[in-house]
């Protein structure tokens, strides 16, 4: 069948990494796939097999997300069977999209936790198809927007980032690699690393888990790695200094490809305000790290609560400084989560599950018909 998937800009976000992540798998199977976003460029277009058909709306990058000019033409020019809309601008498109090609089948999604505009909620409400990438959001779209169940998948994010098996080559390099990388950042084998990667923007609330940080022993040996670019870094960097955590908080910038991290690493912390499956923590938990976060969204989807992971109630510093207390004092206790990590985040989200149970909703609607 012919794809379309439909994306305003490969920014180096998790939704778009999964964009990417689905159009290389759908051409990989033999499906023929455009990637179709607003903007030309962005920092994963680099990433997109030859496989994958390429196109842009926007001649030029205006750098203004909402524009695309001739969409309607342009999905119409490529012909598609399925269109599947990624991300919010996508999304607010998704409904004309359909009324306009009545005979495509154009599907939804619901990936975010933050409050959605008046034309993507229009949009899920006209589409054939809404997936939604956790069951928190699954069951939000049924009783919160009304959505008939049969209208609805949940179908979770894929992992981008796959941890290598333990004794293999990669594995050998991945020792060398945390040790490099720890040393580098002033980190002893005896100190717990914390980690986040996520943009830097105000609903992933990195001030809040600057000031849980604050509350930490200042005799115990940890730091705290925070993974990625955005608008609120200055701001946070600039807490760090009053907070007095500038030898304690290391800000690592944009990471194309984070495994590093996660092999460095001890802990998994998230603190952000609005999520519906944060790719970060499934991640995490495949490469052994037992996860601390704030309860929002799909976030406890993301691990075993209780057992490999551990959420807060949202805006409890307190709680979230005791859930890492025994985890920063206790290697062993890490360690023995590490396992059942690993098999709870390879069992759920693996990609080929995920990219066969898209491809497998895509027959079935169209059989449906």
């Amino acid at each position: 069948m012919k794809i379309l998937v439909l994306q305003d800009y490969l920014r180096s976000g998790g939704t778009e990494r999964q964009s990417v992540l689905l159009a290389n798998a759908f051409a990989a199977a033999g499906h023929p796939t455009t990637l179709l976003t607003f903007r030309p460029g962005g920092t994963l277009n680099g990433t997109v097999d030859a496989t994958v058909t390429r196109a842009t709306l926007q001649p030029f990058d205006t750098r203004c997300s909402w524009f695309a000019p001739n969409l309607v033409r342009s999905a119409r020019q490529h012909r598609p069977e399925v269109i599947l809309c990624m991300g919010r601008m996508a999304n607010c498109q998704a409904g004309r999209l359909q009324s306009r090609l009545p005979e495509t089948y154009v599907i939804a999604t619901l990936r975010t936790g933050k409050k959605l505009p008046w034309l993507y909620r229009r949009s899920l409400r006209q589409v054939r198809h809404v997936i939604a990438n956790s069951q928190a959001s699954a069951r939000w779209l049924h009783h919160r927007l009304g959505l008939p169940g049969q209208k609805i998948s949940a179908i979770p994010n894929a992992i981008v980032f796959p941890a290598p098996a333990a004794g293999s080559n990669d594995g050998r390099a991945a020792s060398a690699e945390r040790t490099m990388l720890r040393t580098q950042h002033q980190a002893g084998p005896a100190t717990t690393v914390l980690l986040c990667v996520a943009m830097f923007r105000p609903e992933k609330n990195h001030r809040e888990l600057l000031q849980i940080a604050a509350r930490l022993p200042r005799n115990g040996d940890w730091q705290l790695w925070l993974a990625g670019e955005g608008e609120t870094r200055a701001g946070c960097a600039a807490l760090v200094q009053q907070l007095g955590l500038a030898d304690r908080v290391k800000f690592l910038g944009y990471q194309a490809n984070p495994t590093p991290l996660y092999h460095a690493a001890d802990v998994a912390v998230l603190s952000s305000q609005s999520e519906s499956l944060p790719n970060f923590l499934i991640e995490a938990q495949a490469h052994g790290l037992p996860v601390v976060a704030y309860d929002v969204g799909g976030v406890r989807e993301c691990f075993l609560p209780e057992k490999t992971g551990w959420a807060v109630p949202p805006g409890d510093v307190t709680a979230f400084a005791a859930a890492l207390a025994p985890l920063l004092a206790d290697p062993a206790r890490r360690a023995a989560l590490a396992a059942g990590a690993r098999a709870f985040a390879h069992d759920g989200f693996a990609p080929a599950s995920q990219i066969r149970r898209h491809l497998e909703l895509f027959t079935r609607l169209q059989q449906l018909a």
